[in-house]
């Protein structure tokens, strides 16, 4: 998001189901897009970590399935909405969750996006069930989301969520806006 180009890149490893990453999102996206991505002085790249398994899947899937465009909107509005998700979650019955283990990946995240409301959230959004459905159901496209992953945790970069980056170095406890801005800012922005 933002200027390519610009001085400050931050780049965020989040995941959709991450309570940590939804508090600090509700409290820095506003500010963070107003008062530096749109100014140039700061482009901002979201990498979705896939370390809460499954829930992870499901919304990643989905949140990526509608392209670039609405990408950004739909992760803001996903951490919006991040509590009703995860409290569908919670009431789960033990015999979902027990026919879920003999599943395939794409399979266990279509039940789950049903189950949390998550492709009624999508459709809401633009993204016809059907294209929601192809999207859970691409296996391909799974094996590429979990690249980023793979590849942040063999390298040691990334242990959990959120991580930020600040031109290329990893930020140490930055999990509030008032300690990111304080980065930003002593990073010249």
């Amino acid at each position: 998001m933002g200027n390519p180009n610009a001085p400050i890149k931050l780049v965020e490893y989040g995941a959709r189901s991450c309570p940590t990453c939804g508090a600090f999102a509700r409290e820095a996206f506003k500010p963070l897009t107003d008062n530096y991505v749109s100014t140039g002085k700061v482009s901002f790249e979201f990498r979705d970590f896939l370390v809460h398994g499954a829930p992870d899947v499901a919304l990643t899937l989905l949140g990526q399935c509608g392209g670039t465009a609405p990408f950004f909107p739909i992760l803001e509005q996903m951490y919006q909405n991040q509590n009703a998700f995860l409290d569908k979650l919670q009431t789960m019955p033990p015999a979902m969750q027990q026919s879920l283990a003999n599943l395939a990946p794409t399979a266990v995240a279509t039940k789950l996006a049903e189950h949390m409301g998550a492709i009624d959230f999508v459709k809401q959004r633009g993204i016809p069930e059907a294209k929601a459905r192809a999207c859970l159901a691409d296996q391909k496209q799974l094996e590429i989301m979990a690249k980023p992953t793979e590849n942040a945790m063999q390298s040691g970069t990334v242990t959990g969520t959120p991580t930020f980056l600040l031109n290329g170095k990893k930020m140490e406890n930055v999990l509030s806006w008032s300690e990111m801005e304080k980065a930003l800012k002593a990073a010249g922005a």
